[in-house]
């Protein structure tokens, strides 16, 4: 089984995988600055355009007699165009796409939900989401979403439609959880995109915050590694995700392996769609200030949020667990 291109998610997946007898590769196309350690990567991005193509119809041929089942990550295949789709149904391949954010998140949906937040990535237009999508659709049956916000976008597009949260290996998170008696607190945040992320609205609150003379240290992890952020996320006392999209992300979910407590913004309607009792302080840019006050000023809380985030990945995040899932999807190709 071979899985590309995305990132740790999907590294860690393959390991799961691999535990349980399945013969699963992590393929990453380029490298790239977070430093992520996939079991291949074709470097493509050190090559000239020719170079690549010839690269990529290479590792393709390769691939299609190394392997029996290809999930492609982010809405991406062999070719931007994906004509290698064609030639994997031809070679009686099965194939399953996963969808992780604003490779289907359309603007115009998201807002519909009374979220007038939300920002999406503006090189993915609505009609490039749809011409995506309905060429993936076209060959493939089964496509998988993290997270019930993602759903709506696809609900109605693949035969099949699968939500199964990030894949979250807890051997690799040590627990840290915060100390309620230390007197200035360290938040920390971690974006990917800024205006995705609401990040203008956290940097705000914080200043604010300190000028009101509340203790508190903060840090904004950007141009780190994943190990390097990794090892800032253990050291944090809360950590907060994003204010606008509405659901929870992928630091939310290594944040609370780690025992933190986190603030993220998840969307009203959602709440109750999350497996078990999702243990995230909510939070948007009108609420930030006021939701993040109140959490500084109660240390007793950290500790219990972050015990009961650490417990709720180990229920449903936990990388073995969440392998079965996959697995049982895989069978049904």
């Amino acid at each position: 089984m071979l899985h590309l291109p995305y990132g740790p998610s999907m590294i860690e997946l393959c390991r799961a995988l691999r535990a349980k007898g399945v013969d699963a590769t992590a393929c990453h196309f380029d490298e790239n600055n977070f430093e992520f350690e996939p079991d291949l990567c074709l470097r493509l991005n050190s090559l000239s355009s020719p170079e690549r193509e010839n690269c990529i119809h290479t590792f393709l041929q390769k691939a299609i007699e190394t392997y029996d089942i290809f999930h492609f990550h982010f809405g991406a295949t062999f070719f931007p165009d994906k004509r290698d789709l064609k030639r994997l149904k031809q070679a009686g391949k099965k194939m399953v796409v996963h969808h992780h954010g604003s490779d289907i998140r359309v603007g115009s949906i998201a807002r519909s939900f009374n979220n007038p937040y939300v920002r999406v990535k503006p090189e993915w237009t609505e009609e490039k989401i749809y011409a995506n999508i309905a060429t993936l659709s076209n060959y493939i049956d089964h496509a998988i979403v993290q997270d019930p916000e993602l759903e709506c976008y696809i609900s109605n597009v693949y035969e099949h439609t699968h939500i199964i949260p990030h894949t979250i290996d807890v051997r690799q998170f040590t627990p840290n959880y915060p100390d309620s008696n230390t007197s200035t607190p360290l938040i920390v945040h971690a974006p990917t995109s800024r205006n995705l992320k609401g990040t203008e609205f956290i940097l705000n609150a914080v200043s604010t915050l300190k000028r009101k003379g509340i203790p508190l240290k903060f840090k904004l992890i950007e141009g780190y590694t994943y190990q390097e952020t990794k090892q800032l996320l253990s050291q944090a006392d809360i950590v907060i995700d994003q204010l606008r999209i509405g659901a929870s992300g992928f630091i939310s979910s290594e944040a609370m392996a780690f025992g933190k407590p986190v603030i993220c913004y998840i969307r009203e309607d959602l709440v109750d769609k999350y497996s078990g009792k999702l243990p995230i302080v909510n939070a948007n840019p009108s609420t930030i200030l006021t939701v993040l006050k109140e959490l500084v000023q109660n240390p007793v809380k950290w500790g219990e949020l972050g015990r009961e985030g650490r417990k709720y990945i180990e229920s449903f995040h936990d990388a073995p667990i969440v392998a079965d899932r996959y697995i049982d999807i895989y069978k049904a190709l």
